[in-house]
């Protein structure tokens, strides 16, 4: 009456990590960020751009610290955000 079910996600912390299987660095991912990539792609691109534009105003008030910290938040949000795209856009070849 109560069979296992085979295809239930392991118990466990790596096994909630592991969830939707991932390979390579796509384990860097947080499941759920994984399960809706694009929306966090475009969301960190966005934010990427707003970071940029908050530095490079920064920097016309010649603020080098404060303008450097924008400029390599929204650099590393932009990095990420092409990142999460580009494995959407290869996950969604193969199926």
């Amino acid at each position: 009456m109560n069979a296992p079910n085979d295809n239930a996600v392991r118990k466990g912390l790596r096994g909630w990590w592991l969830s939707p299987l991932r390979l390579g660095m796509q384990r860097l991912i947080h499941p759920w960020a994984y399960r809706h990539l694009r929306v966090f792609g475009v969301t960190h691109i966005a934010a990427g751009t707003v970071a940029v534009g908050i530095g490079a105003f920064i920097l016309s008030y010649s603020a080098y610290g404060w303008a450097a910290l924008f400029l390599v938040l929204g650099a590393l949000n932009l990095a990420c955000g092409y990142w999460y795209l580009t494995v959407a856009r290869s996950a969604s070849a193969r199926t």
